[in-house]
């Protein structure tokens, strides 16, 4: 036999039947095309086919999608987290400016409130700032960022726009030393400003004092107390304080007043220093009760001559008769 004898019959019966198989699925093709062309059922076949299909989609693109919303939501997050410190910072920062800017404010009010009251008394004052306060309840002290440089000396009269404050006790080149009016060593001749009744008041630590008000002298709550200018040390008509409280003293003699200081003791940091004493202008003498000689005395009402019909009054004292000879001599 030779060698190539063809293949079995075996095999050709398969190609055969492959071969139907083909020309089968051909015309199956052909067939749905041209029925799918006339009638378009494939199209509906194929939506309700990828309408059942949508499920399966969306669960095979989930692990994306959570992917993604978790890298999104970390970026917003950081991204949150780094603003809201941004901003934390500039509200802190804007908030310290605007304390700066309020504090700046109330030291141009205070500084022009001073400037108002030395300008309106004609007041020849120099301004000081404050460095220190100790206001312990048995020392009532400031120490001033101004020394003997700039002029302060001991016994120099201190001043806000509400009133008198104390007076410099110690001085050095740089710095100065107030003692202020509530101190328990201070005292200042003061004067009720409503009816002239001279008083002296005390320091008590945190508020002033008033002793020995006789009961005849008409002083009441609410009375303005003013230096009286007596002494020297203090200009007269300077604002001390208010009348916040009277009552009897153990005695039962005399009254013991309580005085709201006029002065902000415990505010402010800047105080005026008074340069110069104001002196009050002495009132014109009226003709013809001059006294001899051009002497200074308190001018008033010249007494009756003693004609011997005064109803037993004793005889007129001395000044009295050379005032009325000098009334008298042409």
């Amino acid at each position: 036999m030779p060698p190539y004898a063809g293949p079995p019959v075996a095999s050709r019966q398969g190609d055969a039947s492959s071969t139907l198989r083909l020309l089968a699925y051909l015309a199956l093709a052909i067939t749905l095309i041209v029925l799918d062309d006339q009638g378009g059922w494939l199209s509906r076949l194929r939506t309700q086919a990828a309408v059942a299909v949508q499920p399966v989609w969306a669960l095979a693109g989930l692990p994306g999608r959570l992917g993604a919303s978790v890298r999104d939501n970390a970026a917003s997050h950081n991204q949150l987290v780094a603003e809201n410190r941004e901003l934390r910072n500039q509200l802190l920062l804007a908030n310290a400016r605007l304390t700066r800017l309020q504090t700046a404010a109330l030291d141009n009010a205070q500084l022009r409130e001073l400037l108002n009251v030395a300008e309106r008394a004609g007041l020849d004052v120099q301004l000081a700032p404050i460095l220190d306060i100790d206001l312990d309840p048995v020392k009532q002290r400031l120490v001033l960022d101004a020394g003997s440089r700039e002029g302060v000396h001991i016994g120099q009269a201190v001043i806000d726009a509400g009133g008198l404050m104390g007076q410099v006790i110690a001085v050095t080149p740089l710095h100065s030393t107030v003692l202020l009016l509530t101190d328990p060593d201070h005292a200042v001749p003061v004067t009720v400003a409503r009816n002239g009744v001279r008083l002296i008041a005390y320091g008590r630590g945190d508020r002033l004092e008033l002793r020995d008000i006789p009961l005849s002298a008409g002083v009441e709550v609410g009375d303005e107390i003013v230096t009286s200018g007596l002494g020297g040390r203090f200009p007269a008509g300077f604002p001390v304080g208010r009348i916040v409280e009277l009552r009897p003293d153990d005695t039962h003699a005399f009254l013991v007043g309580a005085l709201e200081p006029a002065a902000k003791l415990d505010r402010g940091r800047d105080v005026l220093l008074l340069r110069s004493v104001p002196q009050i202008p002495r009132m014109p003498v009226t003709s013809g009760l001059e006294p001899p000689g051009g002497g200074d005395t308190v001018p008033g009402p010249r007494p009756a001559p003693d004609n011997g019909t005064s109803g037993g009054a004793g005889p007129r004292p001395a000044a009295a008769a050379t005032q009325g000879g000098a009334a008298d001599a042409p």
